[in-house]
C-alpha cells in the first residue's frame, strides 16, 4: 500500500504532536511493510524525515491554520489522486481533516476536546469537521476513546495505540552526574522540580503550580528550584506575572521551548517531575520522566492517571495545598520515593515507538 502521512499542523516538530510524528515516522521506516510518503509545508521537508529518509512531497500552502483547513477541504482530493495514495494518516486530526475522504483516512487524536470538570459541553467547533467520516480513529489512551464515544462517535472504529518514548535518550542517569545543568543560556543547579509542558492556557495549571511551590518552599525550606520548560503562547505573560510575584521568584525559571537534546538533560538532572495539567489526552512527558528515574506527581484529571499507571503521586490541581504535599513526597528521599522510582522505571518499558508503529501499520493495512 502507498500511504500518505499528513504533516500539516504538527507545529514544525515543536509540540507533542510534532514529537509523535517524528518518532512514528522513524519507527515506520523500520517496520517497512508499506510505502510511506510525507506531505505538507516545504518548511517541514527535513523536520520528520531526516532519520528515516522517507520521501517528502511539498504542498504549496500558506503556513497558516486557515489556509491549511481550506486546502484539506477543497484541494486535497486532487493531490491525493495525483499521488495515487491508497490511504492517508492524519497525525494532527484535532486541527485539520478533509470534510470528505476521497481515499481511506485514519485520524489520530492526541488531544482532549474538552477540559475535564468544565460545566459546558464540548462546543461543536472543537470537533474536527469530517472526523465522523474517517475510516478509523487512533487515540493513545482509553480516556480519549471514552470521550469520543461520549460525543457520539462510533466506538468500533476508535482504536487505542499507546505512544512510545525514545529509550536511547530517556534513561536513568547516575546520581553523581546530576550536577549543574548547563544548557545555554541557562545554568540550572539541582535540586530542581521540572514541569515540561507548553504554556498555552489556564488548563495547564502553571499558576497553581507556582502557588503550590511557594507553599512547599515555605513549609520545608528546601533548596529546590522550579523549572517550567515549554514553548510559550500568549498566556505565558500571566504565568510570568505569577512567577515574578512569588516570594521565591529567584528560584523559578521559565526556559521557553527546549530542543530535544536539552530536554533530555533537563530530565536527567531533575529531582522530580510535577505535571498539574488537567487537559491532557495522553501526557507522555510522565513516561519520559519515569524512564529517566525521576519520580512523578501529576493531576488526577484527564488521561494522566491512566498514563501514569498507578506509578505517580496524584493530586487535585486546584488544591494547591494538596499539590504542595505531593511535591514534598516526591522530593523527600526515602523508601517511598525509591519504590515509586523502581515501579515507574518498569512501567516505562511498556512504551516503545516500535510497538506503536507496528500497531499503527496493522490499522492502516486493515483498510
Amino acid at each position: 500500500m502507498k500511504i500518505g502521512i499528513d504533516t500539516f499542523c504538527c507545529d514544525h516538530g515543536r509540540s507533542g504532536t510534532g514529537t509523535y510524528l517524528y518518532y512514528l515516522v522513524s519507527a515506520l521506516g523500520e517496520v517497512g511493510g508499506n510505502e510511506y510518503v510525507l506531505f505538507g509545508s516545504g518548511i517541514d521537508r527535513y523536520t520528520y524525515s531526516a532519520e528515516s529518509a522517507m520521501p517528502f512531497v511539498e504542498v504549496k500552502v500558506l503556513d497558516s491554520i486557515k489556509a491549511e483547513i481550506f486546502w484539506h477541504k477543497f484541494l486535497s482530493k486532487k493531490f491525493y489522486k495525483a499521488q495515487n495514495f491508497d490511504a492517508v494518516l492524519y497525525p494532527a486530526a484535532s486541527k485539520v481533516l478533509p470534510t470528505k475522504f476521497p481515499v481511506p483516512g485514519v485520524a489520530v487524536i492526541n488531544d482532549t476536546l474538552s477540559t475535564p470538570g468544565a460545566k459546558s459541553a464540548v462546543p461543536k467547533n472543537a470537533i474536527p469537521s469530517g472526523l465522523a467520516r474517517a475510516q478509523k480513529i487512533i487515540v493513545p489512551t482509553n480516556f480519549l476513546r471514552d470521550e469520543l464515544i461520549s460525543l457520539g462517535f462510533d466506538g468500533e472504529k476508535i482504536l487505542v495505540v499507546r505512544h512510545g518514548i525514545d529509550h536511547s535518550r530517556f534513561y536513568q542517569h547516575p546520581t553523581e552526574e546530576r550536577e549543574i545543568v548547563d544548557i545555554k543560556p541557562f545554568a540550572i543547579k539541582p535540586p530542581y522540580i521540572l514541569y515540561p509542558s507548553r504554556i498555552s492556557g489556564p488548563g495547564k495549571k502553571h499558576i497553581e503550580l507556582i502557588k503550590a511551590f511557594d507553599i512547599f518552599k515555605e513549609r520545608t525550606s528546601a533548596p529546590h528550584r522550579l523549572v517550567l520548560a515549554g514553548q510559550e503562547d500568549a498566556f505565558a505573560e500571566e504565568v510570568r506575572k505569577a512567577a515574578y510575584g512569588s516570594k521565591y521568584a529567584s528560584d523559578i525559571f521559565l526556559t521557553g521551548f527546549f530542543p530535544l537534546e536539552g530536554l533530555v538533560r533537563l530530565y536527567g538532572g531533575a529531582d522530580a517531575c510535577v505535571f498539574p495539567s488537567v487537559q491532557e489526552g495522553v501526557g507522555i512527558p510522565l513516561i519520559e520522566a519515569m524512564a529517566s528515574g525521576v519520580p512523578v506527581a501529576c493531576s488526577s484529571k484527564g488521561a494522566l492517571p491512566e498514563t501514569a499507571g498507578g506509578n505517580a503521586m496524584l493530586f487535585e490541581s486546584d488544591d494547591t495545598e494538596e499539590m504542595a504535599q505531593a511535591i514534598e513526597k516526591v522530593c523527600t528521599k526515602g523508601e517511598e520515593r525509591d519504590a515509586l522510582i523502581r515501579k515507574a522505571l518498569k512501567w516505562s518499558e511498556e512504551f516503545t515507538w516500535q510497538k506503536c508503529a507496528r500497531e499503527t501499520e496493522e490499522i492502516l493495512q486493515s483498510l
